[in-house]
């Protein structure tokens, strides 16, 4: 019984620790900027990562926006979500899209979040339908990007 307890008491915590972590990068990432003309702007760490990954630069322009809320109805359910960085490109009719996870594990939840990010795709179409949309993980704890979408 006491196992059990304190290994209940310790996923607890451990759940505590990851959320507290993961709400703290996407704070930090909100705040991000890399724009060579108009200076980088949020934390220097952060800044220089991604400068060095061309791959992620994109993403962290002045016109990408953060923390986009997006809701309609998918399979007749309605769905308000937020996504994490946004880009749009009315020239190229694309969507690019990323979604921050902090996990070190990147297949232990990866079928959730494919699940979570072709509902944003499935949204972002329901807005721009003849726009060609793709959904990226950033894992934050090795700055790698996976396209998902």
């Amino acid at each position: 019984m006491t196992q059990t307890l304190k290994s209940f008491l310790t996923g607890a915590n451990n759940k505590d620790f990851a959320t507290h972590q993961g709400t703290q990068m996407h704070n930090l990432l909100q705040h991000i900027v890399v724009d060579e003309k108009t200076g980088n702007q949020g934390n220097p760490d952060i800044v220089k990562i991604i400068k060095n990954k061309p791959e992620l630069k994109r993403f962290f322009v002045c016109n990408a926006k953060t923390e986009v809320p997006i809701a309609g109805k998918i399979n007749g359910y309605f769905l308000s979500r937020r996504i994490d960085r946004l880009l749009i490109n009315h020239d190229t009719k694309t969507i690019d899209f990323i979604d921050y996870k902090t996990d070190i594990n990147k297949n232990e939840f990866i079928e959730k979040y494919k699940k979570q990010l072709n509902e944003y795709a499935d949204l972002l179409h329901f807005v721009h339908p003849n726009y060609k949309i793709n959904g990226y993980i950033l894992w934050t704890h090795d700055w790698e990007l996976n396209k998902i979408i």
